[in-house]
């Protein structure tokens, strides 16, 4: 969460940090901005890693909600996934290690990031909802892949 926002809501501006054993990506320090609105952001990383990491898709191209941080992932065919941005290179893991780094920094975020705004938020009940699904259906595909 970047602070100066005044009071949080569902549209908060945030960065996203990537390392790995090749380098690291962050969405802060660029011009143009590349901060993302980090509770959507969230919740559309988790919604679309899920494919990626169960097998059933091969590549994924994120990019951040009102942002153009954009991350390149790649699955191959021995279940690992390479992490690119920009063509900056950042690593390449195991899809399962992938699933619980992400997780853990989700958790993380949603205790964290989320407590601030109302019960009734949409962005705050979508991350929720994406991070139980996540927990469920991405880790648990990963890891049986």
């Amino acid at each position: 969460m970047r602070p100066g926002q005044g009071e949080p809501d569902d549209f908060d501006f945030g960065d996203m940090v990537w390392e790995g054993e090749r380098g690291r990506v962050v969405s802060a320090g660029h011009v143009p901005d590349q901060g993302v609105m980090i509770h959507l952001s969230v919740a559309l990383l988790l919604h679309q890693l899920g494919p990626l990491l169960s097998g059933k898709q091969r590549t994924l191209s994120y990019t951040g909600i009102g942002s153009s941080f954009r991350l390149d992932l790649r699955r191959d065919g021995e279940g690992f996934v390479s992490v690119a941005s920009k063509g900056t290179p950042v690593g390449r893991v195991r899809a399962e290690d992938l699933a619980r780094a992400v997780l853990r920094a989700a958790e993380e975020f949603t205790e964290e990031g989320l407590a601030h705004l109302p019960a009734d938020s949409g962005a705050r009940n979508d991350c929720l909802a994406a991070v139980r699904e996540f927990r469920t259906a991405a880790v648990l595909g990963a890891v049986e892949a």
